[in-house]
Parts: C-alpha cells; sequence; structure tokens
C-alpha cells in the first residue's frame, strides 16, 4: 500500500474515532479536539467534520456585560442550578489574549473551580487572539463540539470590555447583558450597544445603592430585566425560569417556521 495512501487512511480514522469519542461525551476528546480547533490545526477541522447533531438541542446561552458585573459568579451559580435540575453543562469562557502567549489571561475561572471535578460539567477558557466582537477565535467551533457531545446547557461568556461586545448573539439562543448599579451614565451607553442584542437584562449585585433605579429605568426599555444578588443565589431561580420561557417561545417560532 503507498505511504502516503496508508498516511491518509489513518488520519481519516484517527478522525472518525475522535468523533465518536465527542459523541459519546467523552471529555478528553472534547477538550483534544477543541484545543486543536483553537490550534487552528487540520485534525480539528477533520473531526469537526465529522459531528453530527444530536437529536436534542443543547440551550445555548450567551452572557455579557461590563467588567464587575459578576458574568462569572452568575455563571457559577447557573451552573449550580442547571446541575440540581440533572442538566449537563458545558462552560466556554472568552478572555483577552495574552500579549506574552496568546492564550486566555484569566483562565478557567476561579469561582468555577468547584465543578472541575464534576463530571456533568466542562468549563473551558478561549482566548480571543485578537478577534473583536466579544468571542474567541474558535468559539463557534467549540460549540460546535459541546453541542455534538449533548451538553443539555453552554454558556458562553464573553470577554466583557464594552458595547462591542455583540458577537454572541449569532451563537446564542439566549443573551443576558448584565449591569451593576453604580454604571450612572454608562447605562446610557449601552442602551446603543449590549442592550440592544439582551433578550434578559440582569441588574446583578440589587442589594446595592441605586439597584432599584437601575431597575426601574431599564423596564422603562426592556420587558425582560431582573434583579439578582448572585453571590447569594438570589434571583437565579426566576432568571432559570425566564430562560426557560424564552426557549419554549424560541422553539414554538421554529416549530411554526
Amino acid at each position: 500500500m503507498n505511504h502516503a495512501y496508508a498516511d491518509r487512511l489513518s488520519k481519516q480514522e484517527d478522525a472518525e474515532t475522535m468523533a465518536k469519542q465527542v459523541q459519546a461525551g467523552g471529555v478528553r476528546a472534547v477538550a483534544r479536539v477543541i484545543t486543536w480547533l483553537d490550534n487552528r490545526e487540520p485534525a480539528g477541522t477533520a473531526v469537526l467534520k465529522r459531528l453530527t447533531p444530536p437529536d436534542q438541542r443543547a440551550t445555548v446561552i450567551g452572557i455579557t456585560g461590563y467588567p464587575g458585573t459578576g458574568k462569572s459568579t452568575v455563571i457559577d451559580q447557573l451552573i449550580t442550578a442547571y446541575r440540581r435540575l440533572g442538566k449537563t453543562v458545558g462552560v466556554l469562557a472568552v478572555d483577552i489574549s495574552s500579549p506574552l502567549t496568546g492564550g486566555a489571561v484569566l483562565g478557567d475561572r476561579i469561582r468555577m473551580q468547584r465543578h472541575a471535578d464534576d463530571p456533568g460539567v466542562y468549563i473551558r477558557s478561549m482566548a480571543t487572539r485578537g478577534q473583536s466582537g466579544g468571542l474567541a477565535r474558535a468559539t463557534r467551533d467549540a460549540l460546535q463540539v459541546l453541542e455534538s457531545a449533548a451538553y443539555d446547557v453552554i454558556l458562553i461568556e464573553t470577554v466583557g470590555v464594552g458595547h462591542s461586545d455583540i458577537e454572541v448573539v449569532s451563537v446564542a439562543g439566549t443573551v443576558i447583558a448584565l449591569v451593576a448599579p453604580g454604571l450612572g451614565d454608562d447605562v446610557q451607553a449601552m442602551k446603543a450597544g449590549l442592550l440592544e442584542v439582551a433578550d434578559i437584562v440582569v441588574v446583578n449585585k440589587g442589594d446595592r445603592e441605586g439597584a432599584d433605579a437601575a431597575v426601574r429605568d431599564l423596564r422603562e426599555w426592556y420587558p425582560h430585566v431582573l434583579r439578582t444578588v448572585a453571590v447569594k443565589g438570589e434571583g437565579i431561580p426566576e432568571l432559570i425560569a425566564m430562560i426557560a420561557e424564552q426557549q419554549r417561545l424560541q422553539d414554538l417560532a421554529h416549530a411554526s417556521n
């Protein structure tokens, strides 16, 4: 047998094997394929082409907002809440790239580390590598991998650097924009950016001074505004219910098309 042909055949078989492992929910396979895709290695693309979507669609939730609004804390609480409901959870947390290594600066979020030993949770930090719009270069591909691995809920945390963080709307079924009391004029600026793409607006740190005014102001503009105190878990059950209602409406819309 020709050596070049044998090598191609071997690679094809390896890609098919890896794709089967991903679709069986193998965490190591998921992690390896996402690394390949993030590094733009041909092996990642080869596996991606062999993945098929599961019968059950994942709930894909985008979490965006300015720094300091508590995105990671909200995500940590959402992971806990969904796990209590018996759902598997995948997290793609997008960080600004390190200027030295090109890798994610923050790494896997410290607050989320208590879920690290849970086989029903997969958390991955991804560097932007200069990509604008709030997502990493390989976020869409990584999302496809997690969907093929049949995660029930996939949370995508954007970089959180301002009103340009709106690319998440193209990959998430539900987009949550976080604000926090004390932003002042920033809330007005967000109305022209982040909040325009939000399905749900969450006023986190809702026990702080100014929370009432922020909720009142936002409800004049947006129908779905919720107050949370994520560090205490307050408002998280209501947020889960609001996300479920958003998905129900989307499913009805898909069914009618």
